[in-house]
């Protein structure tokens, strides 16, 4: 299983590195440090100071993504110590026929790698005032230097006092993006580096990301702490349990499919997404709820919500008080090939995956439509037939069957064995809802309570 949480802007992967919020002050001082050049002339210094790991150096490095006609350049170390290396490197930035209007040139904490940081100062920015009186005069150049010292910042803005013309501001501070920020950046940073895969899959939950964020000083060091989080959480999610969850949900129209696949990825099998989950939860829910607890059981069950069309039950679901009904092949055929069978059958393929929909105006989800409307008072009738039309299509299969563990016994509406696979037994909780109780708030508390169940189930969570 690989993963990465990358913090430092070199891992990042350069698709994501456009998302990153530019730095509003930065991008004014810029501008106003540009207009300045435009006008007069010569060249621009900042010294910026910032915590380690605060998110320097994407916000310099960013700056051309956010600011048309500038161009972002790192200087090598061979620059720093030589004029002529330095004006080599900004004359190959200029490019030969669309040049930028501003070049910016990186000294990312240099400092803290060479043994005389006394001398680099001076040095420096002497040798930038002189470019700024000769070679570079009419080149629009600002150097930006990146420190984690505030009293290294304080030698660089105080070199420049024989050429203070040069100098655009001595004291910029970065701190990186505002703290309330960090779990949502952390969480995207990760989906965005994994599949899209969300840190909550690896047991790692919002609440847990601000309990290291309250902890850390800057955004990396919170990157990093979770980073150790995660790690640390990885080896028990390799046994899955031999139980299968399916919460299986009856529609009738295209408004209803929508909210369920809100609460789900349909193209990934209908996993319980557990953001879509827990952005419904209100502040109560979210500071009470063992919510840890019910992500583990999503995942050791591995949880599904899949909407079923009330069309395909329905020719299936007459005279439900009868055992010997007569189920004709044509209706099993269209069950068989709906998207809750293929997820059962363990036939499910993303590559073929086409919008589950219902034709509101038909004939056969008018009918289906008005048959469902009598039936949801009678859940356990659907489940048995349900059931029973897994038996004819050739599954072990039963109704209000109770699964024991030895923590506590759930009890299925539609108990399915598949002998051949993993997760060889398949629980499905039938919510038979009706079409005006299917809302947000309604779903939210259905999956709650068969999350808080199989958490029981499971020896997550004691009996409360």
């Amino acid at each position: 299983m690989t993963m990465r949480l990358p913090s430092r802007y070199e891992d990042l992967d350069p698709a994501f590195r456009g998302r990153l919020e530019p730095n509003p002050h930065l991008i004014d001082l810029v501008q106003r440090g540009l207009k300045s050049m435009q006008m007069s002339g010569g060249i621009k210094f900042l010294p910026i100071y910032g915590p380690s790991g605060s998110g320097k150096s994407s916000a310099a490095r960013e700056l051309q993504t956010h600011l048309p006609d500038i161009k972002v350049i790192e200087l090598s170390r061979a620059a720093i110590s030589s004029e002529s290396s330095l004006v080599a490197e900004i004359n190959a930035a200029k490019g030969r026929r669309k040049q930028p209007n501003l070049i910016v040139a990186v000294i990312d904490q240099y400092e803290e790698n060479v043994a005389t940081r006394s001398d680099v100062p001076t040095q420096f920015v002497e040798r930038l005032s002189l470019l700024d009186r000769g070679d570079l005069r009419r080149e629009p150049v600002l150097f930006i230097w990146l420190t984690t010292s505030q009293e290294f910042q304080s030698e660089l803005a105080e070199a420049t006092s024989r050429n203070t013309r040069i100098l655009l501001s001595g004291d910029f501070r970065l701190d990186g993006p505002p703290r309330a920020e960090w779990s949502r950046l952390v969480e995207e940073t990760f989906e965005f580096h994994n599949a899209d895969q969300p840190l909550a899959d690896f047991e790692v939950l919002r609440t847990d990301i601000d309990e290291v964020a309250d902890k850390a000083e800057t955004i990396g060091q919170c990157i990093e702490g979770v980073a150790d989080l995660l790690m640390s959480s990885v080896s028990g999610l390799q046994d899955l349990s031999k139980y299968q969850v399916i919460m299986l949900w009856p529609v009738t129209d295209g408004r209803r499919i929508a909210l369920i696949n809100g609460f789900s990825n349909p193209r990934d099998g209908y996993k319980l997404d557990w953001g879509a989950f827990y952005r419904e939860l209100n502040d109560l829910d979210r500071r009470t709820l063992p919510l840890s607890q019910l992500n583990r059981a999503r995942l050791y069950f591995d949880v599904r919500l899949i909407p079923i069309a009330a069309a395909d039950l329905h020719k299936l679901c007459h005279d439900l008080t009868s055992d010997s009904a007569k189920l004709h092949k044509s209706y099993l055929d269209r069950f068989s090939k709906s998207h809750f069978a293929s997820i059962v059958s363990e036939a499910w393929d993303p590559t073929a995956y086409s919008t589950m929909r219902e034709r509101e105006t038909s004939n056969r989800a008018n009918e289906a439509r008005d048959w469902y409307s009598t039936v949801t008072t009678s859940p356990t009738a659907i489940g048995k037939r349900i059931a029973r039309v897994f038996q004819e299509l050739g599954y072990e299969a039963k109704h209000e069957k109770d699964v024991v563990s030895k923590h506590s016994t759930v009890r299925a509406d539609v108990f399915l064995e598949r002998p051949n696979s993993q997760q060889n037994s398949v629980i499905v909780e039938l919510k038979a809802f009706a079409p005006s109780n299917t809302m947000p708030s309604t779903i939210k508390d259905a999956i709650k309570t068969t999350l808080k169940r199989h958490a029981q189930f499971g020896g997550f969570l004691g009996r409360q």
